[in-house]
């Protein structure tokens, strides 16, 4: 028997999530981890380990990278233009333009 069960929300007091599907997830904790290890590995190369500055200032690739694949994570599964740009701070033209020609966006284009 599946440990999960019909769940019974009140229709009035649970937003509409436009049929996406609603998961518990702790990204909030986990990104403030990320941060709190980015900014360890700062302070331990401030402390003279002058080697590894290359390697940390090589995170930022990485984490333009992280932005990207869940900006198209979030477009495929529904979320607008405008919608990720509110959350990003900037205009839906600016999201679109960096990340516009992703694999999600060009299914869309032949449909």
């Amino acid at each position: 028997m599946s440990a999960r069960r019909g769940s019974h929300v009140n229709a009035t007091l649970t937003p509409d999530r436009g049929g996406r599907p609603s998961r518990v997830v702790e990204n909030a904790e986990f990104t403030a981890f990320g941060r709190r290890i980015i900014r360890a590995a700062g302070r331990r190369i401030a402390a003279g380990d002058v080697e590894a500055l290359p390697a940390l200032a090589a995170l930022s690739a990485d984490l333009d990278a992280a932005i990207g694949d869940a900006v198209l994570g979030l477009r495929a599964a529904g979320y607008s233009w405008a919608e990720i740009a509110s959350r990003l701070g900037v205009t839906r033209q600016a999201v679109h333009q960096r990340w516009g020609s992703g694999p999600a966006d060009a299914a869309r284009e032949v449909a």
